[in-house]
């Protein structure tokens, strides 16, 4: 008895003496969690760059004082938000991991955060050299190789009554022109400041109103109305050199509203058409311009073309960085515009200025399924493989590639681009190739439906012919690297559309050129985008289509319509407290009356369903072209770089052939022509976000 009862009293003396030594945290409630710290500058991913982050820990409900420390160093200056939480800027971040820790209430959290250099990369991979600077395009100092940075500047510009951008010495000024601006009701004097540096080896711009004082990420500017439009440019060409233009940040449509702007060299695809370079740099840039700001309220990407491409492949592959795309006159990704435009178009007219030259014009439009055969005769324009033709004139001439007198010189190719992800072919130095056409039968709808004889059709395929690796024509035809098209569908650079894009809002903005020579911007790509969404997500509710025209009236009144409509959808979005998933969210929270349609005056907007044939009230003024590969039977999404084969069945023509002609077909296709039933080779590999190329 006397033993029970010692031992009683010591397990409570135990429990007494472990009371005492928790008293906070008995104090706080053994169900309380203790502070989250997240990163209000990035997707919260626990990296950033520059040595700098903008940190944000929140309790549950209580404002007791929290003690924040950056490797087990006080981290002051941490301000109560509205919210609750409290927003901090930490700074001296060494390369490399560092710990955050946040105590309150006797209970601590520890954050890791691994910071990059803000030169980079951050995910990209090695970067390309020689690397050729043009910071002295911008009115920076000179840099030099291969980091090209220069020290930032700000300056300040302020929009006349005239609607010019003029330059203004110093922000305290009023001239006596000066515009004002409407911010969230409030009228301000529209004076812009403008911030110049380099981030990532590009050259960024950011721009927004300023309100009197200088820009602080704990305190809003009164002038700004918390959203951040991301610009991007077209093109698409390999890179070695820094750019000298971004996807432009002084916009009246934008600013004048409050929106900031942010930009960059290297989110100009004719700069580097690299997806997640593109991708690595917008995140830094927004995380320099949110370090600067303050958290931005929604990210909505804006630019067409290359900028449209962007859009898609950054929301798709690394979501977190746009909330909301406007691509305009966009294409899905570069590999799709490579093979159905660039590669296609350019056999096809090589072939019908040659052995083809009997095609009629008409027959000619049948088989590349352009409304005008000249656009596809545009696709010249975007040469991907030649090794220097679309090398820029920052490049010296000497460092160019040449097979003999420099093999190891700079070669500008689109593939150039993707060294990190496909790896080089040991046989030839070049990054190996996505590009196929084996199988594939050209002028398939135009055979069948009797535009074109069965001898043209078979002429037409046993001649088409390839490339070689430096972009040269050849008899044989185009095969893809099987390393290349696995990595091509595994890091979602054939663009699956199934993974950020499936719950990300799209305004698909199509300016009609499918009657402009020349140009290859036609507006079956919007229903390529639509059809892929579909195919991936079982619906493309997401997506809504505005066609306009080029005139300047009504891409005007377009622009300021879709950017107005894209804020609303994702401010509904943000005021939805459901539990519903994020892409029902998107679906849900669609503006009332945002819907397709197109505009037949500047002032006269039509809501109808578009759809892939044209029809409805928006057909007769916005007809829809196609290319070469839906003409040879490819389904509308075009998912597929190298297509799977069968055997030629003669059952499958509308036409009849000669015994004679069928012996020619069965040569001009001796491995198959294309099934497009089932999935092509490396298409079964499952697409994933946020790659990571730093160990490459």
């Amino acid at each position: 008895m006397h033993k029970k009862r010692r031992r009683v009293v010591s397990l409570v003396c135990a429990a007494m003496v472990a009371t005492a030594l928790m008293p906070d945290r008995m104090a706080a409630g053994a169900d309380e969690p203790p502070p989250r710290i997240a990163l209000a500058s990035t997707p919260d991913r626990g990296q950033t760059s520059g040595g700098d982050a903008l940190v944000r820990i929140t309790t549950d409900g209580h404002q007791d004082p929290v003690v924040v420390k950056v490797n087990g160093r006080a981290a002051n200056g941490f301000r109560r938000q509205p919210d609750g939480s409290l927003l901090g800027l930490v700074t001296r971040l060494k390369n490399g991991s560092n710990s955050i820790t946040a105590e309150s209430r006797g209970l601590t959290s520890t954050r890791t955060v691994v910071n990059h250099r803000s030169t980079g990369p951050v995910f990209s991979g090695r970067q390309a050299t020689p690397f050729y600077c043009e910071t002295t395009a911008f009115g920076l100092a000179p840099a030099e190789q291969p980091s090209c940075s220069a020290p930032t500047k700000v300056g300040y510009k302020y929009r006349s009554k005239l609607g010019v951008f003029l330059p203004l010495a110093d922000p305290e000024q009023r001239p006596i022109d000066l515009a004002t601006a409407t911010v969230r009701g409030r009228t301000v004097p529209y004076i812009i400041r403008v911030e110049t540096g380099t981030i990532n080896r590009a050259v960024y711009e950011t721009a927004a109103l300023h309100d009197g004082s200088d820009p602080s990420p704990l305190k809003r500017n009164k002038s700004w109305n918390g959203r951040l439009i991301y610009t991007f440019g077209g093109g698409c060409s390999g890179g070695h050199h820094q750019g000298a233009q971004t996807g432009g940040v002084l916009n009246d449509t934008f600013l004048s509203q409050g929106y900031a702007v942010a930009s960059s060299t290297l989110n100009v695809l004719e700069t580097n058409c690299s997806i997640p370079l593109s991708a690595e740099t917008a995140m830094m840039v927004k995380e320099h311009f949110v370090e600067t700001y303050g958290p931005v309220r929604h990210t909505i990407g804006w630019g067409g073309s290359g900028g449209g491409i962007q859009q898609f492949g950054i929301a798709d592959a690394y979501p977190g960085i746009l909330d909301g795309i406007i691509p305009i006159v966009g294409f899905p990704d570069p590999f799709t515009l490579e093979k159905s435009v660039a590669a296609d178009c350019k056999l096809l007219t090589h072939y019908f200025a040659g052995a083809g030259s009997s095609f009629t014009p008409e027959q000619r439009d049948a088989v590349t399924g352009m409304l005008e055969y000249a656009s596809c005769i545009g696709a010249e324009n975007i040469d991907t493989r030649t090794p220097t033709k679309r090398c820029d004139k920052s490049i010296p001439f000497t460092a160019l590639w040449n097979a003999e007198a420099n093999p190891g010189g700079v070669k500008c190719t689109m593939m150039e681009a993707y060294a990190n992800q496909f790896g080089r072919d040991p046989e030839t130095g070049f990054v190996r190739s996505t590009l196929d056409n084996v199988g594939v039968q050209y002028g398939l709808k135009a055979l069948n439906s009797k535009q074109i004889s069965p001898a043209q059709f078979i002429a037409l395929n046993s001649a088409i012919g390839g490339y070689d690796y430096k972009g040269a024509f050849v008899a044989r035809r185009s095969q893809a690297d099987p390393k290349a098209l696995k990595a091509a569908y595994r890091d979602d650079l054939l663009n699956s559309m199934r993974l950020g894009l499936r719950s990300v809002p799209i305004i698909d903005h199509r300016i009609h050129t499918d009657r402009v020579p020349f140009d290859v911007h036609t507006a079956h790509w919007s229903y390529v985008t639509r059809a892929r969404l579909r195919a991936a997500n079982g619906t493309s509710a997401n997506h809504v289509i505005i066609e306009s025209k080029l005139t300047v009236g009504e891409r005007q009144t377009a622009d300021a319509y879709v950017v107005k409509s894209m804020d609303r959808w994702l401010t509904n979005i943000e005021a939805d407290g459901s539990s519903r998933s994020k892409q029902a969210k998107v679906i849900a929270n669609k503006p009332t009356g945002l819907s397709d349609g197109c505009y037949l005056t500047p002032t006269k907007r039509v809501h109808a369903p578009l759809t892939y044939p044209a029809s409805g009230p928006c057909a007769e003024e916005y007809p829809i072209s196609a290319d070469p590969r839906l003409q040879a039977g490819e389904p509308l999404a075009e998912s597929t770089l190298k297509c799977a084969l069968r055997p030629v069945d003669f059952d499958d023509y509308r036409v009849s052939f000669t015994e004679t002609e069928k012996a020619q077909l069965l040569d001009a296709f001796p491995t198959g022509v294309c099934d497009y039933t089932r999935p092509g080779p490396g298409q079964n590999e499952r697409p994933s976000t946020w790659s990571d190329y730093s160990d490459r």
